[in-house]
């Protein structure tokens, strides 16, 4: 999680750092620090709810970079918080610091609550870049830092606790890693960066670099004695350096405590500094140091052979291929160590129950198939206004679940599979016919949200809308998002954003559940989904205008009204269950125009998959797309190609 202060007081001796030209190397990638950084340099929106397409190209790029200057990247990303809960408080420290942005986000402020499917994408998209990538079981820092001190490659990161270990080739911090300013030579491209040593740190601080882990530990912690000794070496400079002004006195007062004892042992400085701490610190301040311990590297053969790094003891009856699972970054740890699932804080108004509730009945069968009946609670942390609320959840096994065992669920009928998926949805395969295989997902589950989070007409409309326009630039191999990204700084309606946020929590938590189901439906394409900034305007937009008014395109229209249609039609079954939930979703979708046979409707049909010899009555769809408006089309098509396009915008 880093060192208290660090980047401050490298800012102000920046020349610690190396200049080097980087090339023609392996390279050890941070993937979580890396993600998250990339999406806000790249200032990306973030109270919207993502803008993944711009984010996708973004990552594309660098790694496309590294790939110019022969660079081979090897990632590494979190998968939990390993078998220790000592960084537990921490990280509720910092759930509820979120929680207290939520209203400035809401105003506009740029707050730093980060959309929800970015690692999503992160992965999605590395993965289809084949970059090697590796889930760890716990934070990644001391496997990967063990990686680089045994490969001997540098580290890329913008985490300063890689600033601590000894690392033989170093970190490349990544605020200064210039991969979108490529330099050019006769015989090779490079990237201008700055290279950190530990050695280059503790000559300039006159420090023992055994010392390191006891200066990581005691900054991290921030304890009283250590404060007043700061407030004396306030004014001071590192040794042999002129006064300057600096933004972090109390990490300079600490380097200079610690060169005074570089005669001393590691053991007898530790002690010595703690002399006055209250056990409690002296306890945290231990476990502290303990972080800073590599381990034996267990990434190393999964790089080069495949290997799936082993589990703690204590998961021994984790069958080997969720092993895999959770390498390959499918699957996250916590809820089988820890019994624990810490929800994501999304911008929205704090005045309505949080958006996970309404994914809640999904991650219950998750936790069912998971741990299986006897599995015990799971206890999940959430948000009760502004505030953390942690809560027990029973996981949840009935219907075609019961038929799946863990061990062996890989060999299950995929049928059963997919049972157990469109179940929990509340969808029967048969409406899906039609829809394009990787959109299947989606559509189930913006079914479920039409259920579950009964949104006003314009939402569905706009959802579907950029659904479709996504899919559309995919299948036309668009490189680029043509709309707004960067951020919004305008306040935003938080009861729009809180729907919106519903359908996002319900997508990720249904493909948490189809990955462990090892995918009875095909993984939908996460950057082509959804484009907050868009999703927003469209709704807005469709407060006075339909769909098929903002964007007339044929194929545009013949997908809109598929998608319509296999969201909103009844279940196959409900003739035979008049009256029930899909009768009265009937009647209660009459204004997005679903209706029999009239002069001005077309059929829903020629659709690949769509049974053609069915007596079942056909999906139709009414809508407002006037005879003037294809008349006007025909005799000015290069006027309607225009307002197509500006329909992205």
């Amino acid at each position: 999680m880093g060192v208290k202060g660090l980047s401050s007081l490298l800012k102000d001796y920046s020349q610690i750092y190396q200049d080097i030209r980087f090339r023609d190397s392996k390279l050890l990638v941070d993937g979580t620090n890396l993600a998250y950084v990339l999406y806000d340099m790249a200032n990306l929106d973030q109270n919207h709810g993502g803008e993944y397409l711009a984010y996708k190209v973004q990552i594309q790029a660098l790694f496309k970079a590294l790939i110019n200057c022969e660079i081979k990247a090897y990632v590494v990303i979190d998968g939990g918080s390993g078998t220790s809960d000592i960084k537990l408080d921490t990280r509720m420290d910092r759930q509820r610091a979120r929680l207290e942005k939520i209203p400035a986000a809401l105003m506009g402020k740029k707050m730093g609550i980060f959309p929800p499917s970015i690692m999503s994408v992160f992965e999605q998209t590395l993965n289809d870049m084949k970059v090697p990538l590796v889930k760890c079981f716990g934070e990644a820092d001391s496997q990967l830092a063990a990686l680089a001190k045994e490969w001997s490659f540098p580290v890329l990161s913008g985490d300063t606790d890689f600033f601590i270990y000894a690392l033989p080739k170093g970190v490349l911090p990544l605020h200064n890693f210039q991969w979108d300013s490529v330099k050019r030579t006769e015989a090779s491209s490079y990237i201008p960066c700055k290279l950190y040593t530990t050695s280059s740190f503790c000559t300039f601080f006159n420090i023992n670099d055994q010392l390191l882990p006891v200066f990581a530990s005691l900054a991290w912690n921030d304890y009283v004695n250590l404060r007043d000794e700061s407030t004396r070496w306030a004014g001071g400079s590192a040794p042999g350096r002129p006064p300057m002004p600096h933004r972090a006195p109390r990490l300079e007062g600490l380097l200079r405590w610690l060169g005074a004892r570089n005669d001393r042992t590691t053991e007898d400085t530790l002690t010595a500094a703690m002399a006055d701490m209250s056990q409690q610190a002296r306890r945290e301040v231990q476990t502290a140091m303990l972080e800073y311990r590599l381990p034996s590297s267990s990434l190393l053969g999964y790089f080069l052979e495949g290997t799936v790094p082993p589990l703690p003891a204590e998961l021994s009856w984790v069958p080997e291929w969720v092993r895999a699972s959770l390498a390959r970054g499918e699957l996250g740890a916590d809820i089988l160590m820890h019994r624990r699932k810490i929800l994501r804080v999304q911008v929205e108004s704090s005045n309505l129950k949080s958006s996970n509730l309404t994914s809640r009945p999904i991650r219950m069968v998750l936790y069912g198939v998971l741990l299986a009946q006897g599995g015990g609670e799971v206890e999940e942390v959430d948000r009760v206004g502004l505030e953390p609320n942690r809560v027990k959840v029973q996981p949840l096994v009935q219907g075609a679940a019961q038929r799946l065992r863990l061990d062996s669920l890989p060999q299950a009928d995929r049928t059963v599979r997919l049972q157990v998926c469109l179940e929990t949805l509340g969808v029967e395969g048969e409406t899906l016919e039609g829809v394009p295989a990787h959109l299947r997902l989606p559509v189930a589950v913006t079914r479920y949200w039409l259920r579950r989070a009964s949104p006003e007409p314009t939402l569905l409309k706009a959802l579907l809308m950029v659904m479709v326009q996504g899919e559309l630039m995919r299948q036309n191999g668009t490189a680029g998002w043509q709309g707004y990204t960067n951020h919004h700084s305008q306040p935003l309606d938080g009861v729009v954003a809180h729907r919106f946020n519903q359908w996002q929590a319900c997508l990720k938590d249904a493909s948490q559940l189809n990955l462990l189901l090892c995918k009875p439906l095909p993984e939908p394409h996460f950057a082509w989904l959804y484009q907050g900034r868009l999703v927003h305007r469209r709704q807005k937009q469709l407060q006075e205008r339909e769909p098929e008014d903002i964007v007339q395109d044929d194929q545009f229209r013949r997908l809109y009204r598929r998608l319509l249609g296999a969201v909103t039609q009844p279940d196959p079954g409900a003739n035979r269950r008049a009256g029930g939930p899909e009768a009265q979703l009937r009647a209660s979708m009459e204004h997005l125009h679903l209706n029999t046979l009239d002069e001005e409707e077309e059929e829903l049909g020629g659709a690949a998959g769509l049974d053609q010899g069915s007596d079942r009555p056909r999906v139709t769809i009414r809508t407002r797309y006037r005879i003037k408006d294809r008349k006007d089309r025909s005799r000015n098509p290069e006027l309607w190609r225009k307002q197509a396009r500006e329909g992205w915008l």
